[in-house]
């Protein structure tokens, strides 16, 4: 299927200090994104930087402008001025980690034991193995037992390329370091390069216009389908609830991802399907037809080979804004290929050259999982895009990006001389502020990092478990 980058945009107004970098990110973010309707004035205030050789956190706050500005764009569409966007960048920074401080209670580990970095005969290798079915398939390639060290043993007799292929043909997840240079080189490097940075083609139109929600929650009556799992899907429509959306994730049966689960089912239900059964796939598909978003980071092939493809969905609800993410982009020989995050700074150039930056005797990889977060707000952009687009005409929208296409981005940036940052967490949450009543016990959220004026972010749900709700929308 033929995608088409959109060029069309208007030069975005600012004031105040500004990071150029960021302000440079946010324009190629906008254009990406096409212009639905005038451009709010955007402020990117200076502050504080992550600890990184790339520009992390401008990545961040540009990124996050991108979805502010496109929902300051999706209020403009019936004639409304687009209020001003404001991004205050050490906020954006920190909501790029954890934006949830539980009181009394702890987060899981986020990694798996196994999970982590590797020196090979010939290099590294990172082996991802959060999920349990990827750590076996690694275990059983190297022939050993759920120990570090003696994975450490065992990879070290493999070549870094060897390696990788055998665990993702094992249907594991890893990937070997390759220098920027290597990877603008390789066939899947030079596919993601030439793909634009964010995906877009007209779909099935639909018959009359939804109704704009009141101005302070402008997606009030928004439903949103959530079939994503960590970390970047789930990012994005954690911000659209935060807008007043009515979102529903849906996850299979038996699935779980304990370290993140309270930090991004903020504001959602949670339900289960087996889209493998006849009976979740019919399910899905009652659920689809009067959804608005479907937001979804499976495989470019996946929902395909459940019956879903985009023709199905388009059929089940037309006008439908369809958004999805996937790892190594939507063409070349790894289009379908297993990847996250960190797999990706691996693969594209980033840990390596953070290794070589600073010096040091292994992979450096970014401070948080930036790819992710800006990849989730990009896809909360398009989706906003893709709302007013319908709004204004009708026609429904299918938007892809990729982390490989967001790294491409964060690389063409350039590196910085901020290797000593400051820190994560710049701004805490009010001691005196609302405390969220979480299914594992009380916490506090940080600040939100955007503001639109007159359309606060704030959630009414609080975090909880996967599968805690039923498949279905409110009835009011």
């Amino acid at each position: 299927m033929a995608f088409s980058p959109v060029d069309d945009h208007r030069p975005s107004a600012h004031h105040g200090p500004v990071t150029t970098t960021a302000r440079s990110l946010f324009d190629r973010f906008a254009v990406a994104l096409g212009d639905p309707g005038p451009m709010p004035d955007v402020d990117l205030p200076d502050g504080g930087s992550l600890p990184s050789v790339f520009a992390v956190s401008d990545l961040a706050q540009a990124s996050v402008a991108a979805a502010g500005a496109s929902l300051a764009r999706l209020v403009a569409v019936d004639g409304a001025r687009a209020p001003t966007t404001r991004v205050d960048r050490d906020l954006a920074s920190a909501w790029f980690g954890f934006s949830v401080r539980p009181e009394g209670w702890s987060l899981p580990p986020v990694w798996d034991p196994v999970a982590g970095d590797y020196a090979t005969s010939d290099g590294w290798i990172r082996l991802h193995t959060n999920a349990p079915h990827h750590r076996d398939a690694a275990l059983a390639v190297l022939g050993v037992a759920a120990d570090r060290d003696a994975v450490a043993a065992a990879v070290a007799g493999w070549g870094a390329d060897a390696l990788e292929a055998a665990v993702v043909e094992a249907g594991g997840a890893a990937a070997a370091l390759r220098s920027a240079d290597e990877w603008d080189r390789h066939p899947q490097g030079r596919a993601v390069a030439a793909e634009p940075l964010v995906q877009v083609e007209t779909t099935a139109t639909v018959d009359g216009r939804p109704a704009p929600g009141p101005p302070d929650r402008p997606l009030a009556g928004v439903r949103v389908l959530d079939l994503t799992r960590v970390l970047a899907g789930p990012v994005a429509t954690r911000l659209l609830a935060g807008w007043g959306a009515d979102v529903l994730r849906i996850d299979p049966p038996g699935w779980d991802e304990p370290a993140v689960v309270p930090e991004v089912t903020l504001g959602k239900r949670c339900a289960r399907l087996d889209l493998a059964t006849d009976a979740g796939r019919d399910r899905f598909l009652g659920l689809l037809a009067s959804a608005d978003v479907l937001v979804h980071g499976y495989r470019s092939d996946a929902l395909d080979g459940l019956g879903l493809g985009i023709g199905v969905r388009s059929d089940a609800r037309p006008g439908l804004v369809d958004v999805s993410l996937d790892a190594y982009g939507w063409t070349g020989p790894w289009a379908r290929r297993r990847g996250f995050d960190s797999l990706v700074q691996m693969s594209s150039g980033i840990a390596a050259t953070g290794m070589a930056v600073t010096g040091a005797d292994h992979p450096v990889p970014l401070p948080v999982q930036a790819l992710d977060m800006a990849a989730g707000y990009l896809l909360a952009a398009s989706a906003l895009t893709g709302l007013a687009r319908r709004r204004a005409d009708g026609h429904g929208t299918r938007w892809c990006t990729s982390l490989a296409r967001v790294s491409r981005a964060l690389v063409d940036a350039g590196t910085t001389d901020r290797l000593v940052g400051d820190g994560i967490d710049p701004a805490p949450p009010d001691p005196d502020g609302p405390v969220e009543h979480t299914a594992w016990g009380d916490a506090r959220r940080l600040p939100p990092p955007v503001e639109v004026d007159g359309a606060p972010l704030h959630w009414t749900v609080p975090a909880g478990p996967l599968g805690s709700s039923e498949p279905e929308w409110p009835t009011s």
